[in-house]
């Protein structure tokens, strides 16, 4: 396969637990982070290193990936489904998705999680890969503190010496970030219709027989968009500016408001928010660094922070937001303050006898 048809695995079928009540309607990946989906992002990161041919690699709620991208065409990719019954570990679902790539045996394939937010050079990665006829290139990051994670260490060539377990005392800082680039034969390697991890079985066994498994080390930004918090700041770090994305549907700026959105004199909006399509902030309202999805509400004088309203969600008038999740068409009504990781499920009401929007909205 020529190099310039480079094709990519993107592992989207978690359920994305840490995340509901956002994903009880769609998955992580699927979700709104500023102001598209958020595989948007990573295909325009992919599309940049020279990927044209994606394979997704699904499980919960699968269709809805096809309904959102179809072949892929209106984005200048082509882009194949394959769905996993059963829930097959990071190297079986590789695996599971190898009947659908196209390259020949040598050829480099990309591997990409669906809920990382990453800058790094991901051409570079490549060239790592190639120039050292590597079996599988991971892309490592730094970390202040490796002891929450299983660290990766590199000898002077940036050759994977090991896998390392968490431990109270790592001896590096370099972790996995989760984006890997194999060589075609090697996925095929993978035991096929099993549960398989690449950390624990697949990377090991690599190194334990003598295949050369690169790190390639850039601390650019990098975040994994797993928890509400992180979600929160990803999507108001894309908006800022703080990591470019072709995908951004505006410029860079204090928030982002899509087609129909209004933002009412007086209301105080910044921090990279995302004002979602036909949403509405009433005057003296205040948002900050959060993300409205479509057709949100934000009474006067109420106060959003560094949170997420789901599609249809209202919040009255003087009520309080603060870190937290409030789900699809709740509602929080007049003199509620909800903060510190409160999640609000869907369709839930509180206090709705006091709720007041003005008219005109």
């Amino acid at each position: 396969m020529p190099r310039e048809e480079l094709e990519a695995i993107l592992l989207v079928g978690g359920k994305g637990t840490r995340l509901r009540p956002l994903t009880l309607s769609a998955p992580k990946p699927l979700l709104p982070t500023a102001g598209v989906p958020f595989l948007r992002h990573q295909f325009a990161r992919a599309a940049a290193a020279g990927v044209t041919h994606l394979v997704l690699a699904t499980s919960y709620r699968a269709e809805m990936f096809r309904a959102a991208f179809g072949d892929g065409s209106a984005l200048g990719l082509s882009i194949d489904y394959v769905y996993e019954e059963v829930a097959l570990g990071t190297g079986g679902g590789i695996r599971n998705a190898a009947s659908l790539l196209r390259s020949g045996p040598d050829d480099p394939v990309v591997i990409l999680n669906g809920d990382v937010l990453s800058g790094h050079d991901l051409g570079a990665q490549l060239d790592v890969h190639r120039k050292a006829e590597a079996a599988v290139t991971l892309h490592l990051v730094e970390v202040p503190d490796p002891a929450a994670f299983g660290c990766v260490p590199t000898d002077a060539a940036g050759r994977v010496t090991a896998f390392l377990e968490k431990t109270p005392h790592p001896v590096t800082n370099q972790i996995n970030a989760g984006c890997y680039v194999f060589t075609r034969s090697v996925i095929d390697a993978i035991p096929a219709g099993r549960v398989v991890s690449v950390e624990r079985e697949t990377f090991p066994g690599l190194i334990g027989s003598g295949q050369t498994v690169m790190g390639y080390v850039e601390t650019a930004y990098w975040l994994d968009l797993g928890t509400p918090a992180a979600f929160v700041q990803g999507s108001s770090d894309l908006v800022q500016g703080k990591l470019a994305s072709p995908a951004l549907p505006g410029p860079v700026g204090p928030y982002l408001a899509l087609p129909g959105a209004t933002v009412a004199d007086g209301a105080t909006v910044d921090g990279g928010t995302t004002v979602g399509a036909r949403a509405h902030i009433e005057a003296g309202a205040e948002v900050h660094g959060s993300v409205l999805f479509d057709g949100a509400r934000v009474g006067a004088g109420a106060v959003v922070r560094d949170s997420v309203l789901g599609a249809g969600a209202q919040i009255a008038e003087g009520a309080v937001i603060d870190t937290a999740v409030i789900g699809d068409r709740a509602v929080i009504g007049s003199g509620n303050e909800l903060a510190k990781g409160v999640r609000v499920w869907p369709d839930v009401r509180l206090d709705p006898t006091s709720i007041r929007f003005s008219s005109d909205a």
